[in-house]
């Protein structure tokens, strides 16, 4: 989720310095966007104004949250339309029902059904700090995959109705680090994914750079697996297919391949698999970053990777890529957020494009062997949209975009005709959204704010949103 501002200093653009240092070292919803895409400013001519009253829920106010912040009390911590209200919890620091405190840097996220009724949601913390800083704890005695390991997962449990009150958290995953995203399975378990390929040589205890699993059943600390077919790479966000148990991912490098899973057994993934990068049929190492055009397919194929686990990725971040790119795998630019819905998998290039401001794509397979990859849409600068990161799909159809860019922090809606709207505004920090992810019935969006990812930070805390209001109103 980060970017490095090396580039900045050095004159370079994101795009430039990244890819230059890398080189030296059933239709439903996805039908109408194909139908409606519009080009990259479906907006142009309107103000946001216009656009927030005509696509989205208008316009945007602070609103003070349901219950007291711990931090700031009944401030209003964020911009909503009228008629939405919001409940914060899980902040950093607060003490969690097993004792241990709240960890920092909240990320990717998923919400569940649990059989009482209430909601179970599972969040990732992106910790960065280096070995052996504390960071994520657990009870003593239960199982960590790495001593020095501060990152992991929390687990939650949420009243669906009324002001969505918290009634119990706990640590699920520990001892893993730079839990970035990941993403939910059919079989109520959710994927944690690490973003980083460190190991001993940079003096962690084990190596990293892998997916973990923890079931929605847990009540405590799990036993972790690292899911070593799935690849070691700087993995961002996951999508199971339900129907083939296929898993899709994505990598966070500014040279980066999308990837997929095809495990042994569907829903038994430390039984192995195999893992390929997709290709543009007949253009070796397409660049998708520059030079697409909303709403053209192009026509898929998968290249196997021979060694989804290399030793030199210790070193290499990008030893699984290489081997896809050698086979003429396409060319990503920081692919981040990924989530399945209605047969497609939809994912965002963090800084693709023309404006290096962001791209949002779709990917609907077509047998085992192919499919098309459509850009759904393209950013024409930060106004518009600004460097979308996770994201997820609404009940009703439309993408919700978590922003991660320089300008003010906000949730932006994508409807099916293309177009753009402000949906929530960040006003108590300029840290990123992230883990956006509706409940099971379709009635509260949950969402964080990330929060620093390192001590010594300027003291952003990360925690947790609950909004619910009239979704019927619009296209969330």
């Amino acid at each position: 989720m980060s970017v490095d501002d090396v580039a900045g200093r050095q004159g370079l653009s994101r795009r430039g310095f990244l890819r230059t240092t890398a080189i030296a070292g059933g239709l439903g919803a996805a039908q109408a966007f194909l139908a409606h895409s519009a080009t990259a400013a479906p907006g142009r001519g309107v103000s946001r104004q216009q656009q927030n009253r005509a696509v989205g829920y208008g316009e945007l106010s602070g609103r003070p949250p349901v219950n007291s912040d711990p931090e700031f009390g009944t401030k209003p911590l964020l911009a909503l339309p009228e008629g939405f209200a919001y409940a914060a919890f899980g902040v950093e620091g607060t003490e969690m029902s097993d004792g241990n405190d709240t960890p920092r840097a909240h990320d990717g996220m998923a919400a569940f059904a649990l059989p009482n009724g209430n909601v179970r949601l599972i969040r990732n913390h992106e910790d960065r700090n280096p070995p052996g800083v504390a960071g994520l704890d657990g009870s003593a005695g239960a199982p960590r995959y790495d001593d020095l390991g501060p990152g992991g997962t929390t687990s939650l449990e949420v009243e669906p109705g009324g002001n969505r009150q918290l009634v119990r958290d706990f640590v699920s995953l520990q001892g893993t680090i730079v839990n970035c995203a990941g993403g939910p399975t059919p079989w109520s378990s959710w994927l944690s994914c690490e973003e980083t390929t460190e190991g001993r040589a940079q003096g962690w205890q084990q190596d990293h750079g892998y997916v973990f699993e923890i079931p929605a059943s847990a009540t405590d600390e799990i036993d972790p697996v690292a899911l070593t077919a799935m690849g070691r790479f700087v993995h961002e966000a996951v999508a199971v297919d339900p129907d083939t148990g296929i898993i899709y991912e994505t990598e966070d490098r500014n040279t980066a391949g999308f990837y997929r899973f095809h495990p042994d057994r569907p829903g038994s993934l430390a039984d192995g698999g195999r893992l390929q990068m997709l290709k543009i049929r007949a253009r070796d190492n397409y660049d998708t970053s520059t030079g697409q055009r909303v709403g053209r397919p192009l026509p898929v194929e998968w290249v196997d990777i021979a060694d989804p686990d290399p030793a030199s990725a210790r070193a290499n971040p990008l030893a699984v890529f290489a081997q896809g790119a050698a086979a003429g795998g396409a060319i990503f630019s920081r692919l981040e957020g990924c989530w399945h819905d209605q047969g497609s998998v939809f994912f965002n290039s963090t800084d693709g494009g023309e404006a290096e401001q962001g791209q949002v794509w779709q990917y609907r397979p077509r047998g085992n062997a192919g499919g098309q990859l459509t850009l759904l849409y393209e950013s024409p600068g930060e106004a518009e949209l600004d460097n979308p990161d996770n994201i997820t799909v609404s009940p009703r159809g439309g993408l919700v975009l978590c922003e991660d860019g320089d300008a003010d922090q906000y949730l932006r809606g994508l409807t099916q005709r293309g177009q753009v709207f402000d949906f929530a505004l960040n006003l108590f920090t300029q840290r990123e959204w992230a883990g956006a992810t509706y409940s099971p019935d379709g009635e509260t969006l949950f969402v964080n704010i990330q929060g620093d990812t390192r001590n010594g930070g300027p003291g952003n805390l990360g925690r947790t949103f609950a909004i619910w209001g009239p979704w019927e109103d619009g296209a969330l």
